[in-house]
This record gives structure tokens, sequence and C-alpha cells, in this order.
């Protein structure tokens, strides 16, 4: 039987494969996973398997009813709002 490959060795052959005007952006994104706290908090943190609840459930539709008729906020706005 042959050999068990790791995470690791698939990941280096995918590595290997790539073409090479991908190898930046694979870098970036390799970098910011093994630097980015936050970036590993996100990609380790548990599934949110809690039900939605009807209260949810009516304040995602009240949302999308209203970026439907064109009530948004532009971020720049948003910005000025919150004083950023």
């Amino acid at each position: 039987m042959g050999e068990a490959v790791t995470t690791k060795e698939s990941l280096h052959r995918l590595v290997d494969e790539l073409p090479d005007v991908a190898l930046p952006a694979a870098a970036r994104y390799l970098a910011a996973l093994r630097d980015d706290p936050l970036a590993l908090l996100l990609l380790t943190a548990p599934v949110d398997d809690e039900p939605e609840s009807d209260e949810e459930r009516q304040a995602v539709q009240k949302a999308r009813d209203a970026a439907g008729r064109g009530e948004i906020v532009a971020d720049a706005d948003l910005d000025r709002e919150l004083g950023w």
C-alpha cells in the first residue's frame, strides 16, 4: 500500500503546480494565514450552527427589501456619519 500523503505534502504539490503568475498572490495569502491572528482565528472558528431566530430572519429580510428599493448608505457617507 502507498504511503498516506500529508496535508503539507499536498499543499507543497499544489504550490509546485501553480502558474508563476499566481505565486505572489498565493504567497501573500499564506503569509497572512501565518502572520495575521485574526485571519487564523476566523479560519479556525467553529461553525455557527445555531438556528436563525424568527427575529433574525425578519431583520435580514427587512434589510434585503430596503436594499432592493435602493435604500442604501454609501460607504463614504457611513464613514462620515461614524466620524472616520
